[in-house]
């Protein structure tokens, strides 16, 4: 959670517009809250409400972004490529937290659903990022050639 947290301070870093960096920032204090549910087991800070947040963005976004055909490759400029390593890390953050859920109580199940839904807007704040600081997605080519 912590270096999740610390990617997001790196995409804040390379300037993204201010609606979205007040969502990162907005984020980052979430992802504080989480750190602090694990360090309090019981304690939930994480709630409907925050996942809702999330999924809002996350259709705000889309709607202003070209539907995918293919998967893309992770770049698009350094917002937009730093924010693929955020959605990443939060890919890896979710699982390891859904493994401590396995072996110990008191993790909410909130938080799990909170990371999920994180990568999705970061993959999708990358797509945004991308179509600002580069000349556009590049997808990737199953038929490329020399692909056996």
């Amino acid at each position: 959670i912590d270096e999740l947290n610390c990617w997001l301070g790196v995409v804040l870093a390379q300037g993204p517009p201010e609606e979205i960096r007040e969502k990162l920032l907005h984020i980052q204090h979430r992802l504080f809250d989480i750190g602090g549910e694990l360090s309090l087991p019981g304690h939930d800070a994480i709630d409907g409400d925050d996942i809702a947040g999330l999924e809002g963005w996350i259709q705000q976004y889309n709607e202003t972004l070209p539907p995918l055909k293919e998967f893309i490759l992770p770049g698009g400029g350094q917002a937009a490529a730093f924010t693929h390593v955020a959605r990443a890390v939060c890919r890896r953050a979710e699982r390891h937290l859904t493994a401590l859920s396995g072996t110990e109580e008191g993790i909410n199940p909130q938080s799990l659903v909170y990371l999920n839904r994180l990568s999705d807007l970061l993959f999708v704040l990358a797509r945004v990022l991308t179509g600002r600081d580069s000349d556009g997605e590049v997808y990737w080519d199953r038929r490329r050639p020399g692909r056996t």
